[in-house]
């Protein structure tokens, strides 16, 4: 009798993966759709300033668990979508920008409109699953040749690959670093 072997599991260790990095975020690769039919999984840094702007997947869905720092979100459909700025948006159950801390789990299901952004002065370490796999690890791995590809980036280029990867942009990227003036923007 042959027996049929299970294929390993896997063990990333402490500060393991395969890690992106540009000004605007940096990206560790922790379990990639190689490993899981599920989900890939991401170890992100935010910096201080960047805010991912609004956007929404008709296809996956996310989850986000802060590890440090703190970082403001959302994950509603609002009343209205304002196409300059999330931060005030209200869901028809009045729902708004909450500012997560280390602990905070966001779960977002497919066409949820969802964003987070760093409006401290110290950068925000995050936990994120996307499924299904592979669809974000080859997203952030097409963005970060973008912006990795010279001064000025090539914002029609990043569009596309939003496009083609299933992100609707509803309000703009931004990376803006906070005021040093030591005071960090007001919780929304």
């Amino acid at each position: 009798m042959t027996l049929l072997s299970a294929p390993d599991g896997l063990v990333v260790p402490p500060g393991g993966g395969r890690t992106l990095v540009t000004p605007a975020q940096q990206v560790t690769f922790k379990v990639t759709g190689e490993h899981s039919r599920a989900a890939s999984s991401f170890e992100v840094v935010v910096p201080p300033g960047f805010d991912v702007g609004a956007h929404l997947h008709t296809r996956s869905e996310e989850l986000f668990y802060v590890l440090e720092g703190e970082l403001d979100v959302l994950a509603f459909e609002p009343r209205i979508r304002t196409r300059d700025s999330w931060r005030e948006w209200e869901s028809p159950s009045g729902q708004r920008c909450v500012r997560a801390k280390a602990g905070t789990v966001i779960v977002v299901p497919a066409g949820c409109p969802h964003a987070f952004a760093n409006p401290t002065g110290d950068p925000a370490r995050m936990f994120f699953q996307a499924s299904p796999p592979p669809d974000h690890e080859r997203y952030f791995e097409e963005l970060f040749d973008i912006l990795n590809s010279g001064p000025q980036v090539d914002v029609e280029a990043v569009a596309k690959l939003r496009e083609r990867y299933d992100i609707e942009q509803l309000t703009p990227l931004r990376m803006t670093p906070p005021a040093t003036d030591g005071h960090t923007a007001p919780a929304r």
